[in-house]
């Protein structure tokens, strides 16, 4: 059968399974952390059903339902660590550019890496609660706290060291590794405190991207790439737009947020953010030739 032409150059994210035989591992998650979740219904409908009166079964059943869906992450979580500690053992996960073929060691430890990382990842992100999303990080070893919003986009689940205050937009990617034509690229990528990266944005592998700063909508860094600190970045790839105001120093406290009435509140502000605004001079504009001066 003829590969489609999308996957030609791809996959670009480890949600995409790149080899068949992987998929036991795979399986046997899935398998043994359904196990005990089936043995508890049982027990919890031999305690509370009954035919004459089953009122209780259906009033305890949506909690009892939640606290099975937490039990069957940390236990698909708990296998997978094992299992990746097993891996890891074997071959150690290491930075670099390799060949996407199943002689190279490095991808085919890096497929089976991510192949047993896909079913408990998977849950954690389906979870209503953010923090199951944060503790799948932790466990697989991305730096992250819970003061961070990663829980609208896609994060890499290695070589990934976050900051505090870090939100990350709807349906970006922030990515430790992606796939080149026939070259799987593996970087560490840091994000520092304050960043805030926008929705559908992608964060390459080895990005750096200093305190303060903030990537836009749909832009796109490159491989390796550094982001000021205090910056805004726009664009693909990604360049200096405008210093970041929002998080300049003090600017809260001139803003005065409590101020009396909505009248004064927009007369700080136009004082000063839009002063910061109209001395702004457009990335557009600074592209644009000097005009030429009258002899």
């Amino acid at each position: 059968m003829s590969v489609p032409t999308s996957m030609r150059v791809g996959p670009f994210a480890p949600t995409e399974l790149p080899k068949k035989r992987y998929i036991l591992f795979y399986v046997f998650l899935i398998w043994i952390s359904i196990i005990p979740i089936m043995l508890q219904f049982w027990l919890y409908w031999q305690f509370l059903w009954d035919y004459q009166r089953p009122i209780h079964f259906y009033i305890y059943l949506p909690l009892f339902a939640f606290f099975c869906y937490v039990e069957l992450v940390l236990i698909s979580l708990i296998f997978a660590r094992i299992l990746l500690s097993v891996v890891n053992t074997i071959h150690k996960p290491r930075e670099g550019v390799f060949l996407r073929d199943k002689s190279d060691k490095n991808y085919r430890y890096w497929c089976i890496r991510n192949t047993i990382k896909r079913w408990p990842v998977w849950l954690a992100h389906k979870f209503p609660f953010p923090f199951l999303d944060n503790l799948c990080f932790k466990m697989f070893g991305v730096k992250t706290t819970f003061t961070n919003s990663l829980f609208e986009g896609w994060v890499d689940t290695e070589f990934i060291e976050f900051g505090e205050n870090v939100v990350v937009g709807q349906s970006s990617h922030i990515q430790s590794s992606v796939i080149m034509g026939n070259l799987l690229i593996v970087r560490k990528t840091v994000i520092e405190d304050d960043v805030r990266i926008g929705t559908h944005a992608v964060v390459m592998p080895g990005t750096h991207i200093g305190k303060r700063a903030s990537l836009s909508t749909w832009s796109l860094t490159t491989v390796g790439q550094e982001l000021e600190s205090g910056w805004i970045y726009h664009g693909v790839p990604a360049r200096k737009f405008k210093k970041n105001r929002f998080f300049e120093d003090g600017l809260e406290d001139k803003i005065q947020f409590k101020a009396e009435t909505q009248e004064r509140l927009e007369e700080i502000y136009k004082k000063y953010y839009r002063k910061h605004q109209a001395e702004h001079v457009s990335y557009v504009e600074r592209l644009k030739p000097a005009p030429e001066k009258e002899d």
